[in-house]
């Protein structure tokens, strides 16, 4: 359990710092109102979205260790408390000032995840029918053929939709995580947890840059909260038999909703607008607007 909390922690400061440079970068790109090649090619331009994604991708490679050993409840905690890293590198890499609701979330971070590591028991099975393979596969496909429809749309409301549906993916890929067969490329290519994990993944990246052209990041992520936490978290419980350390069931629930709520105090470090994103946003001439447009 010690190593599967480590990788956790260490996953959830790369996807902090991730997110910092990813709302940088999709800011930065020019605004898609379809999903096409030259969106990922403007995003791939960006060295601020290539920076974020590249932490993300080992933050990834951490969570598998963790998501293989920890039950899917107090991984995606952990995992999703990142946005207490991101208040934190707001704070020294943008110069934002903590208020006292920022930092009242920080605090709920920490107490939840120590009382959700308290009352965590031993994870459940790393195993399931052949039909839950299929069913995360065809939730993917959901996923990606809603993104299609949403992206047809501005606001504050399809920025919501497209972060939810941003947490479904990645919320699909830590299920996958957690029942992929490894024993060998065989049994991973006829999987169809295999293709929802990377289905998942990149559509989830995608659903999440175009909400954040979209919208405030405070309605996307917390949107795609609600769905990359909680929706893993019952699956976890109802199907694969996670559960609490006997007679701490009221430890682990409390911790939960303590850390989620912090989360979603926390939310909106996510925008990176105002004085410090300006000061920050790289400029080409004297008349270059800023990265990010002020509120």
């Amino acid at each position: 359990m010690l190593l599967g909390l480590t990788t956790a922690l260490v996953a959830t400061v790369c996807f902090g710092f991730g997110a910092v440079f990813q709302a940088r970068g999709a800011r930065s790109a020019p605004r898609a109102d379809r999903v096409r090649a030259g969106l990922l090619a403007a995003l791939a331009r960006s060295w601020q979205f290539v920076a974020g994604t590249l932490l993300d991708i080992a933050g990834f490679v951490l969570s598998i260790v963790a998501l293989r050993s920890l039950p899917l409840f107090l991984v995606q905690a952990v995992t999703n408390a990142s946005l207490a890293v991101t208040a934190l590198a707001a704070v020294w890499l943008l110069g934002a000032r903590l208020h006292r609701a920022d930092v009242a979330g920080i605090l709920a971070v920490v107490v939840g995840l120590s009382l959700l590591a308290l009352g965590s028991g031993k994870e459940g099975r790393n195993h399931a029918p052949a039909a839950f393979h299929w069913a995360l596969l065809a939730t993917t496909v959901v996923m990606l053929l809603a993104t299609l429809v949403l992206v047809r749309r501005e606001g504050t409301a399809a920025a919501a939709g497209l972060g939810l549906l941003a947490g479904v993916g990645f919320g699909v890929t830590s299920l996958a995580v957690r029942v992929l067969d490894p024993s060998g490329p065989a049994a991973i290519l006829t999987d169809p947890a295999a293709y929802a994990l990377a289905v998942g993944g990149l559509g989830g990246y995608l659903a999440y840059a175009l909400a954040l052209q979209r919208g405030t990041v405070t309605a996307a992520t917390a949107a795609g909260t609600v769905a990359e936490t909680f929706g893993p978290a019952l699956v976890g419980v109802a199907a694969l038999g996670d559960a609490a350390r006997p007679g701490l069931e009221w430890c682990a629930l409390s911790g939960f909703a303590v850390a989620v709520g912090g989360t979603f105090l926390l939310s909106r470090f996510g925008e990176l607008e105002g004085g410090a994103a300006e000061r920050a946003a790289p400029r080409t001439g004297a008349e270059a607007e800023p990265a990010v447009p002020p509120g």
